[in-house]
């Protein structure tokens, strides 16, 4: 499909065979029985009210849903991203600037009926698509309230924009499902994200997982109109003394993934939640780091930034 094609184009899951949502919405819901739909492999019966590392049973949490009008360009537009905030987290990170919602659990369990009429009301207000926060641990819930909504006459794309702490395997259940993906790459060295976010193969997890995304959606494509039609878009947030490895992470997408790969390298880390426990993370970067973490992602051939 060319990028004019692209343009006009449906939502990846309306164009799905006849069933295959909904047979994708069960087997991943049978998942849940002895769940590894994450990195973690927990093998829990979520079904029966058991919790793993994400604290997350049968339904999910939703914290809030709006249009947001503060991600990246080509998904606000002009009407907003419209943003459902999944509660917990598959990550324990010591700066978490959304700690209330990703650590604390804020939110309300919610069907796969009330999500699906969650994305419906976010439509009916003019979202440009159905962003989805946090989802790593609620793959399973997604793609019943996706179905569902879908039925009910759901035309927007969706975004899948995620810590980047998934399982490659489960991701292939959202294949024809989702049409942008917006992983965080947060660490190239697993010491690091051990000790910040008490996982230890993070790097391995989130390089396999950023594969298969691109694998299955490709280069992000814009429309004339500024919006992203399908595509992978990429996060990567600056943190003090380099401990992001930002070069690393810049190295493997240029030679692994694309060259053309849009990546938004974010300056705006400052510290909270348990961040000053954890020096450096206890200033924000300086404007010199900013500077070199852009000249590192450059010299590795990256060229895509996004930049308001």
């Amino acid at each position: 499909m060319t990028h004019q094609d692209l343009a006009h184009a449906e939502p990846a899951y309306l164009t799905l065979p006849v069933g295959e949502m909904a047979r994708r919405a069960e087997a991943a819901r049978a998942a849940l029985a002895d769940c590894v739909l994450c990195p973690w492999h927990c093998h829990v019966d979520r079904l029966a009210g058991r919790r793993g590392v994400c604290r997350t049973g049968a339904d999910a949490v939703v914290a809030a849903y709006h249009p947001h009008h503060g991600e990246e360009a080509p998904l606000r537009g002009t009407r907003g991203s419209g943003t459902i905030f999944f509660a917990w987290c598959n990550l324990r990170c010591a700066f978490c600037q959304n700690w209330e919602i990703s650590q604390a659990g804020e939110g309300k369990a919610v069907t796969a009926e009330g999500l699906a009429e969650m994305m419906l009301r976010l439509q009916r207000r003019g979202c440009h698509n159905i962003n989805l926060v946090s989802p790593s641990h609620v793959i399973a819930q997604i793609l019943q309230a996706v179905a569902l909504a879908a039925e009910a006459g759901l035309r927007l794309p969706l975004v899948y924009n995620t810590a980047g702490y998934d399982d490659a395997d489960a991701l292939r259940l959202l294949n024809g499902v989702v049409d942008i993906y917006m992983p965080d790459m947060k660490y190239a060295d697993p010491d690091v994200a051990r000790r910040l976010s008490r996982v230890k193969d993070y790097p391995r997890r989130n390089q396999e997982a950023v594969l298969e995304m691109q694998r299955q959606v490709g280069d992000l494509v814009i429309g004339e109109d500024g919006l992203a039609r399908r595509g992978l878009l990429v996060r990567h947030l600056i943190l003090p003394d380099g401990l992001a490895g930002t070069r690393q992470i810049a190295h493997f997408l240029a030679t692994r993934v694309s060259r053309n790969t849009y990546i938004n390298l974010m300056d705006q880390y400052h510290p909270d939640y348990q961040a000053d426990r954890y020096p450096p993370l206890d200033r924000r970067p300086t404007r010199a780091e900013v500077r070199a973490a852009y000249e590192d992602a450059r010299a590795e051939g990256l060229w895509r930034f996004h930049e308001e």
